[in-house]
């Protein structure tokens, strides 16, 4: 069977689409190329969230063209998610190139799709389930659940993905198995809006009583769980004592804010103050001992005044923040900040995200150091070469995987997957020098 060569751009929840796609592939008897010159057909699978990521996705796309022409090669381009599902009805005529566009809530009919380009019928495996992982480290991130209902002013999403709606429990606990079954260590749980997963069930549940039923399922393995995206309406008591009182849960918080200023955040389609929002950080971090803190900060939005980029700039220093994303707003196409008047100078935005940025690597450089002179385990992720030999690269349980900075070990016997106990012995920016000690050290 011919073989595929997969291009994923943009986040985590496209390195999943991308995964359940490459399952589906494989389970039907094609096989994986590693780059051009081996490929019989590429699958792109894009971003659109930002004007720059659409840019960068067409311009992925182009230069695959551009190898495959150089090559000499007749490589026909498939292009998948979030571009397709944006533009869709005019990609066509604008890009050639491709010999097909698979938007995101039709990509579990790749195979017929690949198959169709290429003119090949594909014969699945006998027996082969519907949906598999090919994950094969240490980390996996897992959905569940898939578009938005918040239609915030700034955001596309909800016009990209759709209305929001839950992945039933047992599917994710049937993935949540089978990656653990696999050599998984951590799953990490995605969505643009975890914290109301279930909501939508004819019986409600929560995303409290989803995080137990994983629990159950990880703990034979000694394995973490993480979730990401928490909105602060979400933080329910249910959900805070579960993240405090379940082990495999960890004390790990994502919540992105975007801003403080109330008027600011009614203007985003958002609600909250800077009040509310120390008033529940207070909470989290009296309730959960030894919690960290992620969130996400936009500088620049429409209409945001000198003084209200101040005020944002002081809430994250008061509050310190272990970790924080920093974005200058774009003016997306087709969304409701677009059109609103007042629109940030380019420069002015550039020069607000630049000193949240040098605020927030103050902030999580000093966060990173303050674990220094602890012991803690560590997920090893993967093993690189260096001038000194191999060196262990893996995450500890307050670095989310891909994000956080990882931790360096320079000597030991591990491999990918392991979990091993390490003293952090010293810090550079947000990475960390682990050394690995026996367990009854």
């Amino acid at each position: 069977m011919p073989k595929v060569l997969f291009v994923t751009l943009g986040c985590a929840k496209n390195e999943v689409d991308t995964d359940r796609m490459r399952a589906l592939l494989l389970a039907s008897g094609y096989g994986e190329a590693e780059d051009v010159d081996d490929a019989d057909v590429a699958i792109v699978n894009t971003c659109s969230f930002l004007a720059s990521a659409t840019e960068e996705s067409v311009e992925a796309t182009l230069e695959l063209a551009q190898d495959a022409e150089d090559g000499v090669l007749e490589l026909p381009i498939v292009m998948c998610g979030c571009v397709p599902s944006r533009y869709g009805d005019g990609l066509p005529s604008e890009l050639p190139e491709v010999s097909a566009f698979v938007k995101s809530d039709e990509e579990d009919g790749i195979v017929g799709v690949i198959d169709s380009v290429l003119g090949v019928t594909s014969t699945p495996s006998p027996g082969a389930p519907k949906v598999l992982r090919t994950i094969e480290g240490a980390s996996a991130f897992v959905k569940i659940s898939e578009g938005c209902d918040r239609f915030c002013s700034f955001c596309a999403i909800p016009y990209i993905r759709g209305r929001y709606f839950s992945r039933p429990a047992d599917e994710i606990l049937s993935e949540v198995s089978a990656l653990m079954e696999g050599g998984v260590r951590e799953v990490v749980l995605i969505g643009q809006d975890t914290g109301i997963w279930g909501s939508d069930f004819e019986t409600p549940q929560t995303l409290a009583s989803l995080l137990r039923q994983v629990a159950e399922v990880v703990r034979p393995y000694g394995g973490w769980i993480r979730v990401l995206y928490l909105q602060p309406e979400g933080m329910t008591d249910e959900l805070v004592s579960t993240i405090r009182d379940v082990p495999e849960v960890l004390p790990y918080i994502d919540i992105p804010i975007q801003h403080c200023s109330e008027r600011v955040l009614k203007d985003m389609g958002r609600k909250g103050s800077p009040e509310e929002f120390s008033k529940l950080f207070a909470r989290l971090r009296r309730e959960v001992p030894g919690m960290v803190l992620r969130t996400t900060a936009m500088a620049g939005f429409p209409g945001e005044t000198d003084e209200e980029a101040d005020e944002l700039l002081d809430f994250i220093q008061r509050e310190e923040f272990d970790y924080c994303s920093v974005f200058a707003y774009s003016q997306e196409e087709g969304t409701r900040a677009a059109a609103m008047p007042n629109q940030v100078p380019e420069e002015v935005k550039v020069e607000r995200a630049q000193r949240l940025v040098d605020l927030t690597e103050q902030l999580g450089f000093s966060a990173t150091a303050s674990h220094v002179g602890e012991r803690t385990k560590v997920i090893i992720d993967g093993i690189e070469e260096s001038d000194d030999g191999p060196e262990l690269i893996g995450h500890a349980w307050f670095q989310a995987p891909d994000s956080d900075g990882a931790v360096h070990i320079a000597t030991g016997e591990a491999t990918v997957g392991d979990v091993v106990t390490c003293d952090l012995v010293d810090s550079f920016c947000y990475e960390l020098v682990g050394e690995i000690v026996e367990e009854d050290a």
